[in-house]
């Protein structure tokens, strides 16, 4: 019997298995060096801010902060004469009142004249259910453009949903409004700013997974009117 010989093989396996948990330390450590500006870049690359060109209506969807961040940016392109009309879009908290109501008031004190804003109520519960119900007074309106003013971390999914869900044909651009309780700059040091954007990036897997099983319903359903079409009908 062999004894105090080590297996070759083995001891290969112990020094890459080293070379290899060595890596590892060196990368996490980086990694600790580079969170700041990694944690930055994946906050920045989400919010976006279309080209304003001039358009048909301002939209500012509700839900708005404290500080009233969404009105404030949609009064200032308002009076840079973005739009002819701003739309204060927001839910129904009563029969008779709701945010809409709050957000016409300040818009008014932000130097917006009244006659100029359009209050619309809807009883949505997310983002696309109130692109959904938006998308019935831009048909009837018959505007070709909008801007949706919207907070910062949510520009990306709104600009995503409006896309989809406003006829085609429309020119949909997107207006970042900053938000005080959330700065892409320090996002990780505050518990609501995790939230907003953790919030975010949830929203947009179960958007993207609601509207790709909407399109495919939309498709089952023009091929079976598709089909009915080809079939001849009975003279009666």
């Amino acid at each position: 019997m062999k004894h105090g010989h080590s297996n070759p093989g083995e001891s290969g396996r112990i020094f890459l298995n080293l070379i290899i948990l060595l890596f590892l330390v060196i990368f996490c450590f980086l990694l600790y060096l580079v969170r700041r500006p990694l944690l930055r870049f994946m906050a920045e690359s989400w919010i976006i801010e279309d080209t304003l060109d001039k358009a048909d209506a301002l939209i500012v969807l509700g839900d708005d902060n404290f500080y009233a961040d969404r009105v404030t940016r949609g009064s200032q392109l308002f009076r840079e004469g973005k739009a002819p009309v701003i739309v204060a879009s927001g839910r129904r908290l009563r029969p008779n009142a709701g945010i809409a109501e709050l957000m016409e008031h300040d818009l008014v004190e932000r130097g917006v004249p009244r006659d100029k804003i359009l209050r619309f109520s809807h009883d949505g519960d997310s983002t696309l259910e109130e692109a959904q119900s938006l998308a019935r007074i831009v048909k009837e309106r018959k505007w070709r453009s909008v801007i949706v003013v919207t907070s910062n971390f949510h520009t990306r999914r709104a600009r995503y949903v409006f896309q989809r869900v406003f006829p085609q044909g429309m020119e949909v651009r997107v207006a970042s409004a900053r938000d005080g309780d959330f700065d892409p700059e320090h996002w990780w040091e505050k518990r609501k700013s995790i939230k907003e954007l953790t919030q975010e990036f949830a929203g947009m897997v179960v958007t993207v997974w609601e509207l790709r099983g909407k399109s495919e319903t939309d498709e089952t359903t023009q091929s079976v009117v598709e089909l009915r079409g080809l079939i001849p009908q009975s003279v009666v």
